[in-house]
């Protein structure tokens, strides 16, 4: 079973439950082989979700894909991980909150200047969200609350796709 953004995933048996702050402190840390897997598995974590929110706050595909894009670039370069605190909250929460400020400041900076400034695209699945994005019912629930059942959703799916690997594993 793949991920939502069409991924291949990349969790083991018991850590998917919830973030684990050591992935987290470690994807924060000094750059490193470990620091760089970890930070690839919470980006393609929380990839979708984010997107998904993004859709759901009006924006159009392939904006939405841009901001997403930008966000995780822009809270990567500025080291924003390093600001997340256990002690305030869940780590679904501060990356929710850090794009929603994103998306004001997005919104604030597109008031104001021209789309596109040169920045190069790169590519993050994209049809495949889309897709996927398309194909769920409609709802009148708050992006927010469809963010975290996104994020249950996810969860979900890995959860499935360990357990499938650890049966043809063990030849069942």
């Amino acid at each position: 079973m793949s991920d939502p953004m069409g991924q291949a995933p990349q969790r083991f048996a018991g850590e998917f439950a919830t973030t684990h702050w050591s992935v987290i402190v470690l994807a924060g840390g000094v750059e490193s082989e470990d620091a760089d897997k970890a930070l690839e598995q919470l980006c393609r974590s929380y990839r979708y979700p984010l997107y998904a929110y993004v859709r759901r706050m009006g924006h159009g595909p392939h904006d939405a894909q841009d901001l997403v894009q930008e966000f995780f670039a822009r809270f990567l370069e500025r080291k924003y991980l390093q600001h997340a605190d256990r002690n305030r909250g869940r780590f679904r929460t501060f990356l929710l909150s850090s794009l929603k400020n994103f998306l004001i400041n997005e919104w604030n900076k597109a008031n104001r200047e021209k789309r596109g400034g040169g920045q190069m695209v790169v590519s993050l699945d994209e049809e495949m969200a889309e897709s996927r994005f398309a194909s769920e019912l409609a709802t009148d629930q708050p992006p927010d609350a469809l963010y975290d059942r996104g994020w249950a959703g996810i969860l979900l799916e890995r959860a499935m796709a360990a357990l499938r690997k650890e049966f043809e594993l063990s030849g069942k």
